[in-house]
C-alpha cells in the first residue's frame, strides 16, 4: 500500500498577528493619559509623607528643621520609638487594637445578617428599612455626638470597651448594610433554594452556604471598616476620654510638642500608627479588588 502526502502549500510565509484595530490609538488615548496622571500624582500624594514620615521617625530634631529635611540621617535614632512607646503609645495602640477588633466583628456580623434578609426576603416595609440604612451613611456624625454621649453615659459605658465598640457597631452598619446588600442579590438564588430543599433551616442556609460565599465581598467592606475605625477621632474623643485610642495620643503627643521640642518621636508614633492600617492592606489588597468587582463580573 502506497502513502501518498501532499507537501505542496505546506509552508507559508509567517502572518503578522492580528492586533485590534485602534488598539495604540485607545491606550494613548486622551482619558487613558488623564486618568494615569491622576494616578500617578494622588499615588505620589500618598506615599511623598508616608516616606518622610518614616525617615524622620529615626532623626533629631535638628536634622527635621534643618537646611536639607530629606537628607539621611547621620545617625539612626531607634531610641525615639522607645521614647513613644513610653509615652502611651503602646497603650494606646492595644485600646485601638481591642476596640476595633470587636467593632469591625460585631459590624460584618450584625451587617450581613442584616444585608441577606433585606436581599432576600420580602416583607412589608423592606424598601423603607433599606433605605433608613441608607440615609444613615449621610447623617454627619457631628449632630449625633451630644445624645450619643447621655445614652452612652445611661448605660455607664463612657471610657469603656464595650461602649465605644457599640457606637463603632452602630456607626460602620449602614455602610456595610449597603455594600453587603448588593453583594447578596448578585448571589445565585438557585443555591439557597437547594439548601433549604436538603433541610437546612434559614439560618444554616445562610452561615453555612451564603456566607462562605459572600467572603470577598464580606474582606472588601472588612477592610474599609478597619480603616475607618482605626482612624475614628471624633467618636473615641467625646466616648472614651479615660482609655484613648491611637488617634487620641497621637493627638496628645502633637499638643505636648510645643513644650517638649521632640518631633523625632512624634514621627515615630506617627509611623507605629500607620504600620497597622499599611500591614492590613497589604494582606488583603488582592481580595479588597476581588470584592469590588466581584459584583459587576457575576
Amino acid at each position: 500500500m502506497t502513502i501518498q502526502i501532499d507537501v505542496e502549500g505546506t509552508r507559508s510565509e509567517a502572518q503578522p498577528a492580528a492586533h485590534p484595530v485602534g488598539g495604540k490609538d485607545r491606550v494613548f488615548s486622551p482619558v487613558n493619559v488623564f486618568s494615569h496622571t491622576v494616578l500617578i500624582a494622588w499615588s505620589i500624594l500618598v506615599v511623598v509623607p508616608f516616606v518622610w514620615a518614616l525617615i524622620a521617625s529615626v532623626k533629631s530634631t535638628g536634622e527635621i528643621f534643618g537646611d536639607n529635611p530629606w537628607a539621611l540621617p547621620k545617625e539612626l535614632l531607634w531610641d525615639n520609638y522607645a521614647k513613644a512607646w513610653d509615652k502611651g503609645v503602646g497603650q494606646y495602640l492595644f485600646n485601638s487594637l481591642v476596640v476595633v477588633t470587636g467593632g469591625v466583628f460585631g459590624t460584618m456580623l450584625f451587617g450581613s445578617m442584616v444585608a441577606y434578609v433585606l436581599a432576600r426576603y420580602e416583607f412589608p416595609g423592606n424598601r423603607f428599612v433599606y433605605y433608613l440604612f441608607a440615609a444613615g451613611m449621610m447623617f454627619p456624625t457631628f449632630l449625633a455626638i451630644v445624645p450619643l454621649f447621655f445614652v452612652v453615659k445611661g448605660f455607664g459605658m463612657v471610657s469603656t470597651y464595650q461602649g465605644l465598640i457599640l457606637v463603632y457597631i452602630a456607626y460602620s452598619l449602614p455602610f456595610t448594610v449597603f455594600f453587603m446588600h448588593a453583594f447578596f442579590r448578585t448571589l445565585p438564588t438557585s443555591i439557597a433554594e437547594a439548601a433549604l430543599v436538603d433541610g437546612a433551616s434559614h439560618a444554616g442556609t445562610f452561615f453555612r452556604v451564603m456566607l462562605p460565599m459572600a467572603k470577598p465581598g464580606l474582606i472588601s467592606v472588612g477592610i474599609f471598616n478597619v480603616l475607618g475605625q482605626f482612624n475614628q477621632f471624633v467618636l473615641p474623643s467625646f466616648l472614651s476620654p479615660e482609655k484613648p485610642v491611637l488617634s487620641q495620643g497621637i493627638a496628645t503627643l502633637l499638643g505636648s510638642q510645643r513644650y517638649e521640642n521632640d518631633w523625632g518621636t512624634l514621627f515615630a508614633a506617627l509611623t507605629i500608627a500607620m504600620v497597622p492600617v499599611v500591614a492590613v492592606y497589604l494582606v488583603f489588597y488582592r481580595q479588597v479588588q476581588a470584592g469590588l468587582t466581584g459584583a459587576t463580573l457575576k
